[in-house]
């Protein structure tokens, strides 16, 4: 049987789109809000998954900042994008082969710029206890068939924060691993789900993870009014990914998105 969606998002669903007297849908989209989604923080302006780059989205008054969560040699919760570490510290090797206290040790903001030296990469826990209450978390699990159990462990630092509740309605988790999205439904139903796709999904794809998925969240050279809609007639909302330049915004605000994740919240919220 399908979940029931939890009330905000009914609410933004319904906020999102206008309905003129004879039933038709206004053809004007510019109206509704747009959520704007702070990408491993606001990673245009700050080293991405660190405190500088979400202290500087909240700044920017973002609905929610985004975090990719990996897990440690010695089962942390760990934020950061890559498998590795070589991109975005001064550090080598894989994250899963790593412990907590090695991880802590990097400086993961000198390649971005001198200013951010010192820098270092947070845990989920470090995260939801700066933030909760300050602005929406959008937690993306990074490959989790590399870390088994991932699911259960970032449920329980929810849980052990009481942000698992359904009024709360501040936690999105999502991953590109469907499967992983659907185990951690399983965990704790409340929270709303998200299933991250670089294709444009079947009404069969789209019905059968809205089982287990509040939101859609397509590559942005994938968004159409139809897709979207789609997404919308399922029972779902769509956040698309990843916005990089402010010429994008407008259209995909027009097509209908729900949201945009994006490295640059003042794009979207300066329209």
């Amino acid at each position: 049987m399908k979940k029931v969606l939890p009330l905000s998002l009914i609410v933004t669903l319904i906020m999102s789109l206008f309905f003129v007297a004879d039933g038709e849908v206004s053809a004007n989209k510019n109206d509704q809000y747009v959520q704007t989604v702070a990408h491993r923080g606001a990673s245009g302006y700050a080293p991405e998954n660190t405190m500088a780059a979400f202290e500087k989205a909240v700044k920017m008054k973002s609905d929610y900042i985004e975090i990719d969560v990996q897990q440690t040699k010695d089962g942390e919760l760990i934020v950061i994008h890559d498998t590795s570490v070589e991109r975005t510290t001064d550090g080598s090797g894989m994250v899963k082969d790593l412990t907590l206290e090695e991880l802590k040790q990097l400086d993961a903001g000198s390649w971005f710029g001198e200013e951010f030296a010192g820098e270092k990469l947070p845990t989920l826990a470090e995260v939801l206890d700066a933030y909760r209450g300050k602005t929406g978390i959008l937690i993306e699990l990074k490959s989790p068939s590399l870390y088994p159990g991932i699911e259960e462990n970032v449920a329980a630092e929810l849980t052990k924060r009481n942000m698992d509740k359904p009024n709360n309605n501040k936690i999105i988790l999502q991953s590109f691993d469907h499967e992983s999205v659907e185990t951690f439904h399983s965990i704790l139903p409340s929270v709303p789900t998200g299933v991250l796709v670089s294709y444009t999904m079947s009404d069969n794809n789209l019905r059968d993870v809205s089982r287990f998925a509040d939101y859609v969240n397509p590559g942005k050279w994938l968004i159409t009014s139809d897709y979207v809609n789609r997404i919308h007639d399922n029972g779902m909302l769509a956040q698309t990914w990843t916005v990089r330049d402010e010429a994008s915004v407008a259209p995909l605000i027009q097509a209908g998105v729900d949201g945009i994740i994006t490295d640059y919240p003042d794009y979207v919220n300066s329209r």
